[in-house]
C-alpha cells in the first residue's frame, strides 16, 4: 500500500476554482442575462398619488408582453425574440435570442389595480399605478417614550 501525502492547500485551491466557475455562470452578461435567461431591469419611484414603474424590454412588441397587477404586486411576463445582425468587410454576423421571462415586483403600497395606466414605447414599459384611497389618507401616530 502506497502512502499519499495530503496537501490541504491543494484542496482549498480546487474548491476555490469550483466556486469561481459557479460564480462565472451566475454573472450577468451585457444584456442583463443570467445563464441564458433574461431579466428585464426595472426602476420604481413613488409619489403621494401613485407608484411609477419603468421596465426595459428592448426588442419586443407590446403584443409579446403579459401584465398582471394585483393590489400588492405586478407580474410581467413575455416571450422574447430578438436578432442582432452586423455586416463588416463583407462578413455578416447574426445572433438570435429567444426565450420566455417572468418578473414579479412587489409594491411598497396597495394600489387600485383597476385604474393602472400602461404605455410601451421604444422598448420601455411605463406603468402608472394609482394608490388605493386608504393608502393616501393613512396617518400613523408615532409615540416617543
Amino acid at each position: 500500500m502506497a502512502l499519499i501525502r495530503w496537501e490541504p492547500f491543494r484542496e482549498i485551491e480546487s474548491l476555490q476554482q469550483e466556486m469561481n466557475r459557479l460564480f462565472d455562470t451566475l454573472t450577468p452578461t451585457r444584456n442583463n442575462e443570467w445563464a441564458g435567461s433574461f431579466i428585464p431591469p426595472a426602476e420604481m419611484h413613488e409619489d403621494a398619488e401613485a407608484i411609477h414603474l419603468k421596465l426595459e424590454v428592448p426588442g419586443m412588441e407590446s403584443k409579446d408582453l403579459d401584465i398582471h397587477v394585483t393590489a400588492e404586486a405586478v407580474a410581467i411576463s413575455g416571450d422574447r425574440k430578438s436578432e442582432t445582425r452586423t455586416e463588416e468587410k463583407g462578413v455578416t454576423r447574426s445572433e438570435f435570442r429567444y426565450g420566455k421571462f417572468q418578473r414579479v415586483i412587489p409594491l411598497p403600497a396597495r394600489i387600485q389595480n383597476d385604474k393602472v395606466q400602461a404605455e410601451y414605447k421604444n422598448g420601455v414599459l411605463n406603468l402608472t399605478l394609482p394608490k388605493a384611497e386608504e393608502e393616501k389618507t393613512k396617518v400613523v401616530k408615532v409615540n416617543l417614550g
